[in-house]
Formats: structure tokens, sequence, C-alpha cells
């Protein structure tokens, strides 16, 4: 089996993907990622819109080898070039950012690339390895995007012809939501990387998601 292929593997049983910065909820990473992926991450996405390039690799750096250790995929956030200096699974891009196929010329064909959704026309169109579905409700992490409802995600459990992952200020109080509407997926950012403890709440959401079957609506 190929790299790629055992990426892609991987990216099929993922269910619970955490994004967060070098220092979320001004931890060190490490105290955070840790615990998450002992609790049920199994995708993290190291997003620092800001940061320079030397400390944004050093934060990945230790992504890199927490997620190796836990068996977990490891993106980088709109920068493929960094994503290959890191050695990281892949890279994630939204629709503003670099094009899918540009991000896959630099990454290479063993790396994943996922892209961000926000309507049915850009689910469809989708030609990246994994999807954000979202935001499905209104979040400071996309401060002027409005929450798109559970519309999009009933229409990508119906229509997403890859690995989807619904996302956008979703936590343990309206996760079971976004489940009923198909979501099998499920991308966090505070819910875990701000919880008091990052282990237990990231085994309570995945809890949820492990409760439903993963059959069709998870594609």
């Amino acid at each position: 089996m190929s790299i790629a292929e055992q990426r892609r593997a991987r990216l099929a049983g993922a269910r619970l993907y955490l994004i967060a910065g070098a220092r979320p909820g001004g931890r060190p990473l490490r105290d955070v990622l840790g615990p998450a992926l002992e609790g049920g991450v199994d995708l993290f996405q190291l997003r620092e819109k800001d940061g320079a390039d030397d400390a944004i690799l050093a934060a990945a750096a230790v992504a890199r080898e927490l997620c190796a250790a836990a068996g977990a995929l490891f993106f980088v956030n709109d920068r493929p070039d960094l994503a290959v200096a890191a050695d990281a699974d892949g890279v994630h891009v939204g629709q503003d950012d670099l094009p899918v196929a540009a991000a896959r010329e630099i990454v290479g064909a063993d790396r994943l690339v996922g892209l961000s959704t926000h309507s049915p026309a850009q689910v469809d169109a989708a030609d990246a390895d994994l999807i954000g579905v979202g935001p499905v409700h209104p979040t400071p992490t996309k401060l002027g995007r409005p929450g798109v409802g559970l519309e999009l995600v009933a229409y990508a459990a119906a229509h997403a012809r890859q690995p989807w992952f619904a996302i956008g200020g979703l936590d343990e109080a309206n996760l079971d939501e976004a489940i009923g509407a198909g979501a099998r997926r499920a991308a966090v950012v505070r819910a875990v990387a701000e919880a008091d403890d990052p282990r237990a709440a990231a085994r309570r959401l995945r809890a949820l998601l492990d409760t439903v079957d993963h059959g069709p609506a998870q594609t």
C-alpha cells in the first residue's frame, strides 16, 4: 500500500477533527493536543493564520510527533509549502486560498488536500480528498461568515463524494443535531481547544460520533 493509500485509509476511519493554533486556550500545544488525541481526535489541523514560518514549523514539529504516535493524521492550514516542510499528512485550503489543484502540485501525490465548502455548489464541485461543510453555526473563527445551518449538512450527506466533516460552532450541546442531519464526522475548535479537560471533551464528542451508523452518510 502506498503512502497516499495509507493516508486515505486512515482518513476513511477518521471521525473527530481538531483545529487549533500553536497555543490553544493559551496553553502549550503539547498540553492540549496530547490529551485530545488520547480522547479520540484522529485528525489535527494546525491553524496559525498570522504566525511566522519558523514558529509554525516549531509547532508543526510538536503536532507531527504527537499525531504520529497516536496514529492520527496531521494537516497544516493554508500553506502547502509548510505542509511539505513539516512533513505533514496534508494541507487544508479555503475557497479563497490556493486552488486544490495548485495545492496538490506543491504537496505532491502522497499528501492529502482538504477544502472548506459553504454551499451545495461548492460541495458538488469539490475535488479535494476531504471537505469541511459549514460553518453550521456562526463562529468567531470565521468572522463575517454566516452559519449555513443543517441544510448543507443534509445535502453533503446525500451528495458529497469524499469524506466530509461538519464544522462550525459544534460542541457537545449541538453535535447531535448535526448527526441527525447526516453528519458522521465533525471538526471542532473551541469545544476541545478551550476545554478545561481536552481529553474528556474529546472523549465525549467522539462517543457521540461513535454511536451512529457509519454507512452511506460517511462518504
